[in-house]
């Protein structure tokens, strides 16, 4: 079946995310910290309103894989990249991280979790990195380099500094799915033509 639409959706599911994890942590526990926290935190087991955060990272998900086939459908190799971060989001969300709340948690899921959030990032850093080798203009193929670098500074630094992995993620998810945006709206252009 050919995708015939011409309008993006993952646009608009990522304003809703981003809605979600600027806004939900002034009604979320009281210890959570937009800097020190995680949206893995703000998704956790037993955390007030949970469901929201999963439930968008599993629609972002499903998008990702949508408009990542309709956006590279000559790239076969990014399509694969879009259809396993995709994946990787919608494990994100079904998983929930373990509680920070209490000691009771399933830590299954939380291994989970684990899983599917390193597999969305590692597969995004492979991504970025293969649009280095798309691109014929130079700007794109060093904006390509520097979002490679960014997936793969950020969690390095909130591996080493806790205290600001909330707001490194944050800053990490907010250029990665602009850059995402771009690429998909590049695409989609040049299909058209």
């Amino acid at each position: 079946m050919k995708d015939e639409r011409k309008t993006l959706y993952l646009p608009y599911v990522f304003i809703g995310l981003f809605i979600a994890i600027f806004l939900l942590p002034l009604i979320s526990f009281p210890e959570y910290s937009i800097i020190a926290n995680t949206t893995s935190h703000l998704g956790s087991q037993g955390a007030p309103y949970n469901w929201v955060v999963n439930s968008i990272f599993i629609i972002v998900g499903v998008m990702v894989i949508m408009d990542g086939n309709y956006a590279f459908k000559h790239l076969y190799f990014q399509r694969v990249c879009m259809i396993v971060f995709g994946i990787g989001l919608i494990g994100s969300g079904l998983f929930p991280h373990r509680s920070l709340l209490d000691g009771s948690s399933n830590l299954t899921l939380d291994y989970l979790h684990t899983l599917f959030s390193t597999l969305s990032v590692v597969t995004f850093a492979i991504l970025a990195f293969s649009f280095i080798f798309v691109f014929e203009d130079k700007r794109l193929r060093w904006l390509a380099g520097a979002m490679f670098l960014v997936v793969i500074i950020a969690p390095t630094l909130m591996l080493y500094i806790g205290s600001v992995q909330g707001i490194v993620q944050r800053i990490m998810m907010l250029f990665g799915f602009v850059w995402l945006m771009l690429m998909h709206e590049y695409f989609k252009r040049e299909a058209d033509k």
